[in-house]
């Protein structure tokens, strides 16, 4: 008899610790991040490549991020990152090509910025430019022959950067750019001249957990 008392008194001080520990429910795992294109403003097109079909936008000097390339970013949790590929802009001559004075090397520098003018981080590309095929890719919607345009990217740079979690937009502004040619060498940093190229702009981010719904007041019930 003793004994089962026993037992029953260890059942049932049992119970209670395995019904909480069956209530208890593990976190849901945050979602996935998510990658997609930028939604930005481009106020310089640069135009629709012939062979890539990307958009090419003109990244313009200056010194208020008002006037740059604006990304907005969506809701996110955490930092987000922002890729785009950086290109130089070479006005192509197939006169100087012909003629072996094409050659150019391009320094092209520019800055992520947020909206209040704090930068976040510089990025650069360097190429050279001596033939068509250097080229990343004709832009459509020209004069020139094939109706391209003669302004066209060279060189890429694969760009990388952390958007701090508190900012909904940032800034793709200009700052100089050294060319280098046969005759002589020359840099760029006068405010709204075009330095660089950028295209394949994404984002991809953490998206943030859905508001939590307000319980109804004791008053309300």
């Amino acid at each position: 008899m003793r004994r089962r008392c026993l037992t029953l008194i260890a059942v049932l001080a049992a119970s209670p610790l395995e019904a909480q520990s069956g209530r208890s429910r593990k976190p849901a795992p945050p979602p996935p991040p998510v990658t997609m294109p930028a939604d930005m403003t481009c106020p310089t097109p640069l135009g629709q490549g012939v062979q890539s079909k990307l958009a090419f936008c003109d990244v313009m000097s200056g010194r208020d991020p008002a006037d740059g390339i604006i990304v907005r970013l969506p809701l996110h949790r955490g930092p987000a990152t922002l890729r785009f590929d950086l290109h130089n802009r070479h006005t192509y001559s197939e006169e100087q090509v012909k003629a072996n004075r094409a050659y150019s090397r391009y320094t092209a520098t520019v800055g992520v910025l947020t909206m209040d003018n704090t930068l976040i981080t510089r990025a650069a590309v360097q190429s050279e430019f001596r033939k068509a095929g250097d080229l990343v890719d004709r832009i459509g919607g020209g004069a020139g022959p094939g109706g391209v345009k003669a302004v066209a990217p060279t060189g890429t740079e694969h760009i990388v950067v952390m958007i701090p979690e508190a900012e909904m937009q940032v800034s793709i502004l200009g700052e100089k750019v050294a060319v280098e040619r046969v005759d002589g060498s020359v840099t760029y940093t006068s405010p709204g001249r075009p330095v660089a190229v950028i295209s394949n702009v994404t984002v991809e981010y953490q998206p943030a957990p859905p508001p939590r719904a307000k319980r109804p007041s004791a008053r309300g019930r």
